[in-house]
């Protein structure tokens, strides 16, 4: 039944591999090569065949195989065209094949034809060659499959698909490397399904620190072996090697930091990058177009000239994500240059959001990218954007003093030129603004309280029908922390996170939305939903609610994260049973935080108020901020207001932008335009 089964579902696939065969039978190539049949030239596609007006060669030629020992490797390629069969159809495999064979013959062919009018002995030879074979085909199939994964792992397989057909270009330099680099490209322009902007952060820097290891590997392997490519053939061990040194000491240097998302690193990368393609183009530059006349000869500086193309593509790509790598340290609020090495860090905010306590959001404020600003009694947290400098949350350190911490703030911001505006802000602070300063309720804080917390009554009904499904169903649920599980159930974590984020047309947010990263936390409870295969179906993270004198009153939702095609109700099981566990523990409450822009507006708010509502509904496509909110009533919280406080409606335009880019600090403007037609087209 299963071959039955595998039959029916890649007809094409088996039908083109028959052929294939079937040919290689009736032509012999099965057991001699094919470039030794008298019918050779009438059979075999290229330039010389063209112009010699044998145009039915893409066809004839797309079925053979040069050598016996090259069917096993044509007979996998064929794999691909299968497994795009499986997911696409018929049809979408059989084109994309047939198109990509096709324009693999034909753009080499016109490559071949202009690159040859030049002295370039490569493409001279090249284009005296002809070939067969379904490489360019079943190649395109390749890069289909791929634009198909999910992410993140479509972005990494692009990239091994690129630097595969660019290597074969740059270092083998053959007819058929040609042919599979024109293929990729193809697909590429056709599906556009590489964009690298829509990885995570995390993402975007692994691929740099990947990158730059395999191009250094790749230059020292070019160094050990011989080479063919557009710039001359190379001898085993005759090339530059101090170049070839001082780059993978380059290398060594910078990967590290690169993978770390040191600006440093970034911007030493760049360096190097631009310094190679210069010193390549220059090169070129001032050598004749006589090979013979060159003070150099081209085997010496094959590997050279190759690598400086590797090294462009490096820089673009370093370039087109740059804002991955984070800026170097400014001098934060009210801080002299000399005061720089006395600077307060995450470790002061959580010193005293364990002394003095905080409100559901504080442990916020001990994430990356937050600087901190040090009054006479606490600290302040905050980021600056667009010259605004927003709080996140509340100021840290006695409750009483919350009012002197704001006023010390708030005046060093007006001295530094800055916008000053508060975020995610309670009540307590909203109270001790000064006179005339604006707010605005963006969010609900909802809050389950958890002493005497029974899943009883009707108003609890789908809560009790989520667990009683889960326990029937074999769902296992684990209270624990990110150091403290396995290195299989963190990298199915990650497969989950990274999932989510890549299908989204915008990045993954930041400021009050946590990530991974922020989940690495020993303080933060992480809630495991396990299948009865072992597999993790969702997971949530729970940042610690602390009240005075280190007193741990409760936690904070912050990532949800599900798999696809897991139990149903995995978010609702987490949910109640994290609540279960905090209870027991003596826990008094239970955030589930507020959904951005996803508070019901009155009447009563103002003109401001509205706006963001109706910013909310534009948004809702994209975020699903309001179901979200919809999502935690299930729960039955009651609801504790969050605000946005600022000086006076001047402060909105610059306040916008500046929430923007703390939530998004990676979109582009492309991102957004596409984001706003998605969100067009849904309506």
């Amino acid at each position: 039944m299963r071959i039955r089964t595998v039959v029916a579902r890649v007809p094409v696939t088996i039908a083109l591999v028959l052929v294939v065969l079937v040919v290689g039978v009736v032509g012999r190539g099965l057991w001699e090569s094919t470039t030794a049949q008298p019918w050779w030239d009438a059979v075999a596609y290229g330039l010389p065949a063209f112009e010699a007006g044998r145009w039915w060669t893409p066809v004839t030629g797309t079925f053979l195989v040069v050598e016996p020992w090259a069917y096993v490797f044509a007979v996998i390629g064929f794999a691909w065209v299968g497994l795009l069969e499986w997911w696409r159809g018929s049809k979408v495999a059989l084109v994309t094949f047939a198109a990509g064979q096709l324009v693999a013959v034909l753009a080499t062919a016109g490559f071949l034809w202009a690159a040859s009018q030049l002295p370039w002995p490569w493409a001279t030879s090249l284009a005296g060659m002809l070939d067969v074979g379904p490489s360019g085909g079943t190649m395109a199939c390749f890069a289909a499959c791929v634009s198909l994964f999910a992410s993140p792992w479509r972005q990494r397989g692009w990239i091994i698909v690129a630097s595969y057909a660019a290597i074969g270009v740059l270092f083998i330099g053959s007819l058929a490397d040609l042919e599979h680099a024109f293929a990729v490209l193809f697909v590429l322009a056709v599906n556009r399904s590489f964009r690298i902007q829509r990885a995570s952060v995390r993402e975007r820097r692994l691929l740099a620190f990947t990158t730059s290891v395999a191009l250094g590997v790749v230059q020292i392997v070019a160094l050990l072996v011989p080479t063919n490519g557009p710039f001359g053939p190379t001898a085993p061990a005759e090339g530059p090697w101090l170049d070839v040194a001082i780059d993978t000491v380059v290398i060594i240097l910078v990967a590290n930091g690169l993978r770390l998302g040191r600006r440093w690193a970034w911007v030493l990368s760049v360096v190097w990058a631009i310094l190679n393609v210069l010193v390549a183009v220059l090169y070129l530059a001032l050598s004749p177009l006589d090979p013979t006349e060159l003070p150099i000869d081209w085997g010496d500086t094959d590997v050279f000239l190759a690598t400086s193309v590797l090294w462009l593509a490096f820089l673009v790509y370093l370039l087109a994500t740059r804002s991955a790598f984070s800026s170097h340290r400014r001098r934060q609020l009210g801080v002299g240059r000399k005061q720089q090495q006395d600077l307060p860090s995450a470790d002061d905010a959580r010193a005293l959001i364990r002394t003095d306590g905080g409100g559901s959001l504080s442990w916020m404020a001990t994430w990356d990218g937050m600087e901190y600003f040090r009054t006479s009694v606490g600290l302040v947290p905050y980021q600056k954007h667009a010259g605004v400098a927003i709080v996140l949350a509340d100021p840290l350190g006695p409750p009483e003093h919350l009012q002197a911490s704001v006023a010390e703030f708030v005046q060093a911001a007006e001295r530094d030129s800055l916008i000053p505006c508060f975020f995610s802000s309670s009540q307590g602070t909203k109270d001790a603004m000064p006179e005339g300063w604006r707010d605005l309720i963006i969010a609900d804080d909802t809050i389950v309280d958890l002493p005497g917390l029974a899943f009883t009554g009707k108003a609890w009904s789908n809560i009790r029908t989520a667990l009683n499904k889960a326990e029937r169903e074999g769902m296992v649920f684990r209270m624990s922390t990110y150091a403290a599980e396995t290195w299989g159930v963190r990298q199915q974590i990650r497969a989950i996170s990274e999932g989510w984020v890549g299908d989204k047309g915008l990045p993954e947010m930041r400021f009050t939305l946590g990530t991974l990263q922020e989940v690495d936390d020993p303080e933060v409870r992480l809630a495991l939903a396990i299948s009865p295969d072992g597999d993790v179906d969702g997971f949530l993270s729970w940042l610690p609610v602390f009240g005075p004198e280190g007193e741990h009153r409760g936690w904070t939702l912050d990532l949800m994260r599900r798999r696809e095609e897991g139990f149903g109700s995995v978010m609702e099981f987490l949910i109640a049973s994290s609540a279960k566990v905090f209870a027991e523990e003596g826990a008094q409450i239970l955030s589930l935080s507020g959904a951005p822009l996803a508070h019901r507006v009155e009447d009563e708010e103002g003109r401001i108020a509205h706006l963001l509502g109706q910013l909310s509904g534009i948004l809702e496509p994209v975020y699903g901020f309001s179901s979200l909110h919809r999502f935690k009533q299930k729960f039955n919280p009651r609801s504790e207001p969050i605000y946005l406080l600022y000086r006076d409606e001047g402060d909105l335009t610059r306040i916008a932008a500046a929430l923007t880019r703390a939530f998004l600090p990676d979109a582009t403007l492309r991102q957004f335009a596409g984001a706003g037609i998605d969100m067009l087209k849904r309506d």
